[in-house]
């Protein structure tokens, strides 16, 4: 099997020594750099990881994105250097203000100090029909979240969500929440791939899914 492309505007590229994914952009959080473009390391970024990985994310370049999670903006500004108009959605002030930083380069980025499990708050600034919902929230619910967020993707865009076990419970076994998390999904989701992202992140789930 070959392995699946990268999005326009993402590369392998020679940074300090290393061949490494890459985008164009300002660097963010301390990532090497080299003629423009920045490494994404897939240590510091769950989607880094799955691209990393091979998962096939359905990402082109020049897609419109629902980040859910933000934070201080490691992985929404990478997605934002090759996307379209990117919304990114964070509830912590402290980490907001990080993000507010990421986004001033980057006319496509656009920050929103909202909670993800309350989707309502936003609506009337995301547009319909978005392309991706990249989703990387650290609480317990994780799948209601990307069920509740299932109203803003096209027919046929992508959910891309990295399940962390330990946020839904730490005293269960991450094949359990996870199998449970896959359920949630599925009451909105066609789940279409899931891998282990543990040599990036340990007990995390990378899902790629499509809205029923």
């Amino acid at each position: 099997m070959s392995e699946p492309s990268l999005p326009d505007g993402v590369e392998r590229r020679e940074i300090a020594g290393e061949e490494r994914l890459a985008t164009r952009g300002e660097p963010v959080y301390g990532e090497p750099t080299a003629d423009g473009w920045r490494a994404w390391e897939p240590e510091r970024s769950k989607l880094g990881g799955m691209l990393e990985l091979g998962l096939e994310t359905g990402l082109a370049g020049g897609e419109t994105v629902l980040y859910l999670g933000a934070a201080s903006g490691t992985t929404v500004s990478h997605v934002a250097d090759f996307a379209g108009p990117t919304y990114a959605v964070e509830f912590a002030p402290r980490p907001a203000r990080d993000l507010l930083d990421a986004a001033e380069p980057r006319d496509r980025l656009f920050p929103l100090l909202k909670d993800a499990r309350r989707p309502g708050t936003y609506a009337h600034v995301v547009e319909a029909d978005v392309d991706a919902v990249v989703q990387d929230v650290a609480t317990r619910g994780q799948a209601d979240v990307a069920v509740r967020n299932a109203r803003f993707l096209a027919d046929d865009g992508r959910l891309l969500l990295a399940v962390k076990a330990r946020s839904e419970d730490v005293t269960a076994a991450p094949e359990e929440v996870f199998e449970g998390a896959l359920d949630r999904l599925r009451d909105a989701y066609e789940v279409l791939e899931t891998r282990r992202l543990d040599r990036f992140h340990e007990d995390h789930l990378g899902v790629v899914a499509t809205p029923k």
